[in-house]
């Protein structure tokens, strides 16, 4: 039995034709289509041609937005000693040492991001199976196991992102709200296309971006031609 939509979802569907959009345009369409009741995120979805169970061709970085996310995030921070007081400053929202990865083990999970400094790597290692799933695993490619705590924080906070390739090869990334503007939306997700290819793993063969999708949290799938983004030229 299919699953009748609703009738705001379904008046979103019908505006969306099936093709690929220029970029603008498919940005354009994401703000109209996001017709919910608050303010929606905005998401991509890029399918790679590349096989993540092989260790070349992983993807697992980071992407600045010149926009900013539109996120709040809540920082975590492990570490100990002095670098407690740095965290703290730094503005993270959690900060702790061993009790804290004690809290993590019994199901403390309310934060979005997880730090680490390196001398408590060893023992955040122990986390590997909670966090590895949910994709919060701190990691030296991710920027997220540092000692440069203040850097790190500030630049999550003001919207910097990890993001991984799934066990399909398809990314997932918030890049920002409906609420922004359909340039600024394009500022992001042009940030983001130019990471995936300075990143694109070693061993992809063949055609590295298969498809790309935009949508609101709540809206439809829009396809984006990805080419005409890759050959776009913003100005500073």
């Amino acid at each position: 039995m299919t699953k009748k939509l609703s009738r705001r979802l379904q008046a979103a569907v019908d505006k969306v034709e099936k093709r690929a959009y220029d970029p603008l345009e498919a940005l354009k369409l994401l703000k109209e289509t996001a017709t919910a009741k608050f303010d929606e995120t905005a998401e991509a979805h890029v399918r790679l041609g590349i096989d993540p169970k092989y260790t070349d061709q992983q993807l697992r970085t980071t992407v600045t937005f010149p926009k900013g996310a539109g996120q709040t995030i809540r920082v975590a921070v492990i570490t100990r000693g002095e670098k407690v007081a740095e965290a703290n400053n730094a503005g993270a929202d959690i900060v702790g040492s061993e009790e804290l990865i004690e809290e993590i083990q019994n199901g403390r999970l309310d934060f979005d991001l997880v730090i680490a400094t390196p001398d408590m790597m060893p023992q955040v290692a122990r986390l590997g199976r909670l966090l590895g799933p949910r994709g919060l695993m701190p990691s030296p490619k991710g920027g997220t196991v540092t000692t440069d705590l203040q850097s790190a924080i500030a630049e999550f906070k003001a919207g910097k992102q990890e993001f991984r390739a799934d066990r399909t090869g398809i990314v997932h990334v918030l890049f920002g709200k409906a609420s922004f503007a359909a340039e600024d939306l394009l500022v992001n997700l042009k940030a983001l296309q130019e990471v995936i290819d300075r990143n694109r793993p070693s061993g992809a063969k063949g055609r590295y971006w298969r498809t790309m999708y935009v949508s609101a949290s709540m809206g439809p799938s829009i396809q984006v031609e990805v080419n005409a983004l890759r050959d776009l030229k913003l100005e500073d």
